[in-house]
């Protein structure tokens, strides 16, 4: 796993050993940062479900102003903090060790591209996505994208006031683009 483009090109970021964590593969990211790509400049992000930071890490390397990392497991985080110091961007994250629930209630700012790449077989997509809806998290203008390989989530994203614009697959998993509505 490797940074792909930006400050940090090429810097090969450090992982979670283990089952529980399911990095996003490189061919995957590469194309959902050139689906992105216009909309990184100077954009808050927050990577939820953060892992090792592969996607919020690849965010601050093409010039996003800042990014969230949000992750319930303690290692996660210090992997995390290892691979933003290993690619030197730092100053503009922050690195946050809750669960998602928690950390969304205490998330003050809006962002323009908020990251969902929960565990597969949860529903914690869902739940979380309707908890950004409904404390209004989302910039005006902002993209949500769902990482997942369930089929059952496009009926289950269509009983929320979101909108569903966009699907790509890759394989067996899906990248799912959300906006407001309207």
């Amino acid at each position: 796993m490797r940074v792909i483009s930006g400050k940090a090109k090429g810097t090969k970021l450090n992982s979670l050993e283990g089952i529980a964590t399911r990095p996003t593969l490189d061919r995957v990211k590469e194309a959902l940062f050139n689906i992105l790509q216009f909309d990184l400049q100077d954009a808050i992000v927050l990577d939820l479900f953060a892992g090792s930071g592969a996607l919020g890490i690849e965010a601050l390397s093409r010039n996003a102003k800042q990014v969230v990392f949000c992750d319930n497991s303690y290692k996660a985080i210090q992997i995390i903090e290892k691979n933003l110091k290993k690619t030197n961007l730092n100053k503009n994250a922050i690195v946050i060790n809750k669960d998602y629930k928690t950390c969304l209630k205490d998330l003050k700012e809006q962002f323009d591209i908020i990251f969902l790449d929960p565990p597969y077989k949860s529903s914690f997509a869902i739940e979380a996505l309707e908890q950004i809806v409904d404390l209004n998290l989302l910039s005006k203008e902002g993209v949500i994208v769902i990482e997942t390989d369930e089929e059952s989530i496009e009926k289950e994203i269509q009983t929320i006031d979101i909108n569903l614009y966009d699907i790509r697959k890759y394989g067996r998993v899906k990248l799912m683009f959300l906006n407001r509505k309207g």
